[in-house]
């Protein structure tokens, strides 16, 4: 196994963790970004206010981009899989 092949399987796996991740983040970030204005301009500053929207968006997200996640990653996963004998030898 040559250090390029290393450097090649490490760029897979950071895309497809920033591939899964992505929608997870910019959903939080969004519903963020919505409570923090929602926030200052009725003056309201409760802590659970912003948290327990981010952790329903998430949830829904997780609920419908589910399924493509598992499917990326065990596509990943197979592909690495079917790789290490070609790798080792």
């Amino acid at each position: 196994m040559t250090p390029s092949t290393v450097m090649e399987i490490a760029r897979q796996a950071l895309e497809v963790t920033m591939m899964i991740s992505a929608p997870l983040f910019i959903a939080a970030l969004a519903t963020g970004l919505l409570v923090s204005i929602f926030q200052a301009a009725t003056s309201i500053n409760e802590a659970t206010l912003s948290f327990v929207p981010k952790l329903l968006v998430t949830f829904l997200v997780l609920l419908l981009a589910g399924p493509w996640m598992i499917t990326v990653i065990t596509d990943y996963m197979r592909r690495l899989f079917e790789a290490i004998p070609s790798l080792i030898g």
